[in-house]
């Protein structure tokens, strides 16, 4: 039967003595999942320090609960400002990908791989014309293991975004983050996906042929070129963080390309999207979560943090997830029913989807990519 990943939230709170803002993810760590995607994210915070990754300021600790204080991002998500824009074009598109693409050359200069990068997770500080993007979300991150190995194995990630080599189930590298800045690549240029299929499998199929077309008369093609060498099948043809960096488009900011607005175009795809996929969720949550946010606010207050209880966000969450990727060389088919016996493990509790709701007072952080 399907089931609920809720055992994180993100709420806006404010220091009782400073009055400074900031955000609490609140984990809960009763669950072992809980537990595992607390210490993958923690072991990456408590490592990194780079203006494009937000930052970890503190954790406090109950029995039940993780608390992490977060730098508060109130700028919003990547496609919710080309939306309110009213302008854009592949320069400012170049602007965002310098930033990202540095912040992802550093995280894998230090073994570290996000494993769920999307739109999503592409934060802006503040709402100024002049703010920074923010690289957030860092609960399916990988930083190798205690034997030194860098090859990955766990099958995580949005589906959308899922690389092909984690698909078959290869052991995989670091390049699947390449992989899914060309999706993201795509979307900020069209508004649309290059995969997109509302049935998983089929989904899966498109991205193993890495088939994908660019019905846009008004996109360059140093921009092509640019997702081309992302959207590579092969891995070791890919183009990696430090070499898309140095690629024409990005260190030419788009000189040779037409400043003509994209916006029009984009915005409505991005729309037509979100109000499809608003349709088609579904809300879920537990007849036990007021019981749990009494407890966690009590907990907070004794810390001395207050909570702003008209913007907290609640987790809204609909069953499912991803059917298993297309295995290769098993005689399984693809969306067969899991083998008896299977129990939920952290392979598809990563694939467990989330929505979440929008105040209209704060865009919050975010919540963990393994429930979203």
């Amino acid at each position: 039967p399907p089931f609920f990943c809720s055992f994180s939230r993100v709420v806006r709170v404010e220091h009782r003595a400073t009055k400074q803002p900031f955000a609490i993810k609140i984990i809960e760590t009763k669950a072992k999942e809980g537990r595992e995607v607390c210490e993958s994210e923690l072991n990456v915070l408590r490592r990194v320090s780079h203006r494009n990754i937000i930052q970890l300021m503190e954790v406090f600790e109950s029995h039940e609960r993780v608390y992490m204080v977060m730098e508060l991002a109130t700028g919003g998500e990547l496609f919710d400002r080309i939306i309110a824009k009213g302008s854009f074009t592949e320069r400012d598109a170049t602007r965002v990908l310098q930033m990202v693409l540095d912040s992802i050359k550093y995280l894998h200069s230090l073994g570290i791989t996000h494993r769920d990068l999307k739109p999503e997770n592409l934060l802006y500080y503040h709402p100024g014309v002049d703010s920074k993007i923010l690289v957030t979300d860092f609960g399916l991150a990988s930083s190798g293991n205690k034997a030194g190995d860098w090859l990955m194995r766990t099958t995580c990630g949005t589906p959308e975004y899922i690389a092909p080599e984690i698909l078959l189930r290869k052991p995989y590298t670091n390049a699947v983050d390449a992989w899914a800045l060309g999706v993201i690549t795509y979307i900020m240029l069209s508004g649309s996906m290059p995969f997109e299929e509302e049935n998983r499998t089929r989904l899966y199929r498109m991205i193993l042929k890495g088939r994908y077309s660019f019905p846009w008369p008004n996109v360059s093609n140093l921009a092509k070129d640019f997702i081309t060498r992302l959207l590579t099948i092969d891995p070791n043809d890919r183009m990696t963080a430090s070499q898309a960096l140095k690629h024409p488009w990005i260190v030419t900011m788009a000189a040779s390309s037409s400043m003509k607005n994209l916006h029009r175009s984009i915005s409505q795809n991005l729309m037509r999207r979100a109000s499809s996929r608003c349709h088609s969720s579904k809300s879920g949550h537990s007849s036990g979560s007021n019981k749990s946010r009494r407890n966690w606010e009590k907990d907070l207050c004794s810390k001395g943090i207050s909570i702003h209880p008209s913007i907290i966000q609640p987790a809204i969450s609909y069953p499912g997830g991803l059917p298993e990727p297309i295995p290769a060389n098993t005689g399984r088919k693809a969306g067969d029913k899991p083998r008896a016996g299977h129990q939920p493990t952290e392979t598809n509790l990563h694939f467990c989807s989330l929505m979440r709701k929008k105040s209209d007072h704060l865009y919050v952080l975010h919540h963990f990519g393994s429930i979203r």
